[in-house]
């Protein structure tokens, strides 16, 4: 970002001079406004709903993790004990707890979707908690809640692909403050003027910083987004009761864009519900920049059944983010590891385990897995490079190389493009069903787990309260 000298502002004097006419927060208001159900492809409506059951197998896995536990204890005690919305597993709240715990659920494992756009990624069902909220509370249908979160997702896409937020040093939560503002604007059934007053009050108070992300790596980082829940559903409701917005908050002087020091500029108009051909949802519980590296080491361990203890040296190539955000790069280093958050973003510890235990899941991220002496010892063999050509082919593709060196001097190397949960290879409603049954089930009894996929199965055709009381004891 460009300094300016002592005593000037960054911002325009005069900003009128500068812009006029429909802004970019009204440009979103249009877009969420105008979208239908019906213009969700089938397609796309059941890419929407599998990234659902994914989003609720997570937030069931974590239920009464320590953070979890003190989001829960806010919620309870601030929240109402007379409020109308679900608590994932805990009872209900008002809207505005039961956004936020609900969305720290989804979150804090990191297992859930994303959607990458080149050096810029988001995870959209960080809406998630706030739409479904929002639906309840308002006792919306399955095919309204459908449609509000589409908007949220598609607003998330389309922000995170307009500018480089992580270059100048925002969190990839900036976007979602739009997103869940338009989102939870639709699941209200606001008009445009309100919905452009809720997406420009949620876009003022968001601006996070992306330091969340850096070594060491806190337990913030798996709940951050609950806050901007927080904020953002208390803002919208302010909306609808004719609360106004800075207009120009995006364009603006002082705005979005002069905050990230370049045009932030869509075709609002253009518009369409399709971030969902480019969603990637995880196989392993890790970040999603290592997706690619884990799932070529596991299948380089599939041709060649080595033993790990006898392993000299891995070598992994990948693409630049991969570098940058797990592997050493401009995050900080990751061979000092001893917690799930440090894990989970560190690819010498996640290729190491991946090695001995043959996957990546949450038993993978505990504690006590993580401390092992075997582990602690591999990690410290990895070695991690950004590989130019594999940043070139990224995001259409998402290369990784991995190379295994034995202490018997014999080698192995493998390469991929992609893994499954890419969108290249998009998971079945089969395949996240057994993710989904792999999360629960040492939460849920069988019956209310094929309930509870029954229910998102079939949203178009029930009520959102009829998801959400299966969802609020989880016994």
């Amino acid at each position: 970002m460009k300094s300016q000298p002592a005593g000037e502002s960054h911002c325009a004097e005069n900003p009128a001079a500068i812009i006029s006419g429909q802004s970019q927060a009204e440009g979103i208001a249009k877009f969420a406004s105008r979208v239908t159900y019906d213009d969700l492809t089938p397609e796309r409506r059941e890419r929407l709903k599998i990234s659902i059951l994914d989003s609720l197998a997570c937030a069931i896995n974590v239920v009464g993790a320590p953070p979890i536990a003190a989001c829960l204890a806010q919620a309870k005690e601030f929240g109402g004990p007379n409020g109308r919305c679900t608590l994932i597993g805990a009872g209900k709240a008002d809207v505005v707890y039961a956004a936020s715990y609900n969305t720290a659920l989804v979150r804090y494992l990191d297992f859930m979707d994303s959607y990458l756009a080149g050096a810029e990624l988001c995870h959209p069902s960080d809406n998630m908690g706030s739409v479904l909220a929002a639906c309840e509370h308002t006792r919306r249908s399955g095919q309204e809640f459908l449609t509000a979160l589409a908007v949220a997702y598609q607003v998330e896409a389309l922000m995170t692909a307009s500018a480089p937020f992580m270059e100048r040093g925002f969190d990839l939560t900036t976007q979602l403050t739009y997103s869940v503002g338009a989102g939870v604007a639709k699941a209200l059934a606001l008009d445009e003027a309100k919905t452009a007053a809720a997406v420009e009050i949620c876009g003022q108070t968001g601006l996070p910083l992306l330091v969340v992300r850096t070594t060491p790596i806190s337990q913030w980082k798996g709940l951050s987004s609950s806050q901007v829940a927080f904020g953002c559903v208390n803002a919208v409701f302010l909306a609808s009761r004719g609360v106004t917005g800075p207009k120009y908050v995006i364009e603006g002087s002082c705005g979005l864009a002069q905050a990230l020091d370049q045009s932030v500029h869509v075709e609002w108009e253009k518009a369409k519900l399709d971030c969902f051909d480019r969603l990637s949802l995880k196989s392993y519980n890790s970040a999603v920049p290592t997706q690619s590296a884990i799932f070529c080491a596991l299948e380089l361990h599939k041709m060649h059944p080595f033993d790990a203890a006898e392993i000299a040296s891995i070598e992994a190539d990948v693409v630049q983010d991969t570098y940058d955000f797990t592997g050493g790069g401009r995050f900080g280093p990751k061979t000092n590891v001893h917690t799930k958050e440090d894990a989970d973003h560190s690819l010498p510890y996640l290729l190491a385990v991946a090695l001995i235990d043959g996957d990546v899941q949450p038993a993978q991220l505990n504690p006590e897995r993580i401390a092992k002496t075997d582990v602690q010892s591999l990690l410290l063999k990895v070695t991690v490079r950004p590989d130019k050509s594999f940043t070139a082919r990224y995001p259409a593709q998402f290369p990784s190389r991995v190379t295994v060196r034995l202490k018997s001097g014999q080698s192995f190397s493998h390469e991929v493009f992609d893994y499954p949960g890419f969108p290249t290879r998009p998971f079945t409603w089969e395949e996240i069903s057994a993710k989904f049954d792999k999360l629960v089930t040492s939460r849920v009894g069988a019956q209310l787990s094929r309930d509870i996929k029954d229910a998102v199965r079939s949203l178009e055709t029930i009520e959102v309260s009829d998801l959400t009381k299966l969802l609020r004891e989880l016994n």
